[in-house]
């Protein structure tokens, strides 16, 4: 499909903005442009206008900018190809198809479009029948209001096999079927996959009716009963009530996601319009993308039942290997044995929202879960716990975040068994067990390995990685002057964030090139006394100790001099590509947060998977340079 220039000048120049924008908030004229309060962040005098004549919208209270099409994908929530057909659509032009094929794929779709309409108008006619009574009863039951019914466009399923059949005889058979509306099996004649169901209509971001969802009204299984996948609907690609969810997150800079659609549907009619639910399934890795594109940390609120709180950690699991800088999840603790329409009917709209201002972030989430979902109180189970959680750091693609999070679960895990242990020498049991004699007689001695000097200076290396890699090259070259020689090139076009740092290093190349040889500790003497002790700092024995810079080699003998050298270069290496890794990552996450179609916001995200899978190479080899044994990392 080619979408040149000029084709998309045209279909602006046919999308008068004022109007379109008119359809979803009030604007007054003001001379020869439009005003209004603008929808994307809250206030009560009007700063955003409207220009019909240049086509594109700005407000000057937060900067919101953009055409026809930047309006569907920003305050309607639609990927940059359905806003374009939207538009093109109302404006009578004809999207470029991209080869017959693709065109007659699209035409098929439309038919079947066609099919799942007039199936809701018949669903919605029998909900209003006599057959239609049991149905409203138990809508009635629910508490659901005849303007939600209308809104969400609730119907019910006759309880016979071919009912709805007959009702769309006028439809080619084979399109029922493929539809999902009948089943079809070999030898039998197709029948009705609803009956005796409340119907509930499952719409696409664009608000076409796409899949089904049927609610039994009595006992039997199963309770809840969805659309097969179809060429209109994959369920792992769809969030039940986006169409309506996606504007409104706009205005409350937020979207929740519940369980079911019944939730959903209770949450709107509370006064809750920004709700999703998955539809039968986990929440998946595309859900979660299409929930980023609305909120950055989206809200998952799903039932105080232990279910429920696997569902979360699941979806959890899930978010883990695609986090991103910003970009996260927020959980929300439900009462035991309560969902959101229990608490919306029995507590009102306050409750709800006190329970999402309580929202966790996702660390403390997955933190109180590990810690509770099986018992810490033997040694054994306590290593469990750090295996549960180091297997959910172990999953994370970014490399920064990553070791964020390692952080946080082993100053959770510190604070947690340090308290315990505190307790115990408190109490009795421990001064009358001899065990406090024991311990201060220095023949036990705890090893915490959360807090060993290898873990410290492997985490300062994470944060301070650069600074830090640098220091250990000059210490190395300050030892080993006559390895100059071996790296001068690769030193001349390097960075550097300290002065002191180009200070010390440009002086070791200056005196290398007036002199032949050059001794470690004349070298140190010639130093103006605040790079000297710069210089003698670099050199202590506790400072990180790789292997190219620790001081027991001997630099005079070949087989440690080839090791200091090939180290060394690889150090260098390392120092200098881990700018570049920085800013791609920070130039991916950047295009994925500004992304105006699906397509750019997935390419933005594989390049953040591909660079986080390159900085994890980095943080590799750069922890392979290091003497100690990092098996904790």
């Amino acid at each position: 499909m080619s979408l040149t220039p000029q084709w998309l000048d045209e279909l602006r120049s046919r999308t008068t903005l004022s109007a379109l924008i008119g359809r979803s908030i009030k604007v007054t004229k003001a001379g020869r442009e439009y005003k209004a309060c603008c929808p994307f962040h809250n206030e009560k005098t009007p700063s955003f206008t409207i220009n019909d004549e240049k086509g594109f919208y700005h407000c000057f209270g937060c900067s919101a900018h953009g055409d026809a099409i930047r309006w569907m994908t920003d305050q309607r929530g639609l990927g940059f190809m359905d806003a374009v057909k939207e538009l093109a659509s109302e404006a009578g032009m004809e999207v470029p198809a991209p080869d017959p094929k693709a065109a007659k794929k699209q035409e098929k779709r439309n038919n079947l479009y066609d099919v799942m309409n007039a199936a809701q108008d018949f669903f919605v006619q029998q909900l209003g029948s006599v057959q239609g009574s049991h149905a409203r009863e138990y809508m009635q039951s629910r508490g659901l209001k005849e303007k939600t019914a209308i809104d969400f466009g609730f119907g019910y399923a006759p309880d016979n096999r071919g009912a709805l059949k007959q009702a769309l005889s006028h439809f080619d058979m084979a399109m029922l079927v493929e539809a999902g509306l009948l089943i079809s099996v070999d030898g039998k004649d197709p029948y009705d996959r609803f009956r005796g169901r409340l119907m509930i209509p499952i719409r696409d971001i664009r608000g076409r009716i796409i899949a089904f969802g049927g609610r039994i009204l009595g006992d039997g299984e199963p309770k809840y009963l969805n659309s097969p996948d179809t060429p209109l609907f994959d369920k792992g690609r769809t969030l039940y009530n986006l169409d309506k969810a996606s504007p409104a997150s706009r205005q409350t800079g937020r979207v929740i996601v519940c369980e079911g659609y019944m939730d959903v549907i209770a949450l709107a009619q509370a006064g809750f319009p920004d709700c999703v639910a998955p539809l039968g399934t986990a929440v998946t890795e595309q859900q979660i993308q299409m929930l980023w594109r609305m909120s950055e940390a989206p809200i998952l609120c799903f039932d105080g039942d232990r279910a429920g709180q696997k569902a979360a950690v699941r979806a959890s699991s899930r978010a883990l290997p695609m986090l991103m800088p910003g970009h996260s999840l927020r959980i929300s603790n439900l009462p035991p044995g309560q969902d959101p329409d229990d608490i919306v009917s029995q507590n009102g709209k306050l409750a709800f929202d006190d329970i999402l201002q309580k929202a966790k972030p996702l660390d403390e989430h997955i933190w109180g879960y590990e810690k509770t979902s099986q018992p810490i109180d033997t040694p054994e189970e306590r290593a469990g716990l750090k295996k549960r959680l180091n297997d959910h750091v172990s999953t994370i693609g970014n490399d920064d975040i990553r070791m964020l999070y390692g952080q946080s679960f082993r100053e959770r895990f510190e604070t947690l068994f340090q308290n315990k242990a505190t307790d115990y020498k408190n109490s009795s049991n421990y001064r009358n067990s001899g065990a406090q004699n024991y311990h201060n007689n220095g023949r036990f001695k705890s090893k915490n390995r959360f807090n060993n000097a290898p873990l410290d200076k492997t985490r300062a290396i994470g944060v301070h990685g650069s600074d830090i890699l640098l220091e250990a090259i000059i210490a190395c070259l300050l030892r080993h002057p006559k390895m100059i020689n071996t790296c001068f090139e690769r030193l001349n076009d390097i960075s550097f964030k300290q002065d002191w740092h180009k200070a010390i290093l440009d002086s070791l190349l200056d005196n290398m090139n007036q002199k032949e040889t050059l001794e470690s500790e004349a070298f140190l003497t010639i130093l103006e006394p605040s790079l000297y002790n710069k210089a003698r700092k670099l050199l202590r024995a506790d400072q990180p100790n790789f292997a190219f810079s620790k001081n027991n080699l001997n630099g005079d003998d070949k087989d440690d001099l080839d090791q200091i050298g090939s180290s060394l270069l690889e150090a260098i290496r390392l120092y200098k590509q881990r700018p570049k890794l920085d800013s791609e990552l920070k130039d991916a996450s950047r295009r994925a947060k500004l992304a105006e179609n699906d397509e750019d916001f997935a390419k933005a995200y594989e390049d953040t998977v591909r660079i986080g899978k390159a900085k994890q190479e980095y943080d590799r080899r750069l922890a392979s340079l290091l003497t100690q044994d990092l098996s904790d990392i």
